[in-house]
């Protein structure tokens, strides 16, 4: 089955980075989830957690990336990046399906 999104190195460096200073994401894997809620009626979240039976689950130069099949509906094509700016840093959604987003970059309409 083909990734439903995918990560750039600069995303698999960071998410490695935050795994190694998180005792709490021992045993967890990166999930990336759409939520109600934002500027544009939905925003991203990305957390450590555990597979559910339901979840996607791919995998990116080693590292393991869940998504619920709610959010799945969302993020099809979608590519998670990790931006540096002079605003702040952070996870980056560039989705293909988002039909406007706010200024702040964290949600979406769909």
């Amino acid at each position: 089955m083909e990734p439903f999104l995918s990560l750039t190195e600069k995303a698999v460096t960071k998410i490695r980075e935050y795994a190694e200073k998180m005792p709490e994401s021992k045993g967890k894997y990166f999930r990336v989830y759409v939520q109600g809620g934002g500027c544009s009626g939905f925003s991203y979240g990305f957390t450590f957690d555990e597979q559910r039976p339901d979840d996607h689950s791919f995998e990116f130069s080693g590292v393991r990336c869940l998504i619920d099949p709610q959010s799945a509906t969302f993020l099809e094509g979608a590519k998670v990046d990790f931006v540096e700016s002079m605003q702040g840093s952070g996870f980056h959604v560039d989705n293909p399906n988002a039909k406007g987003t706010c200024g702040c970059g964290h949600s979406f309409s769909a």
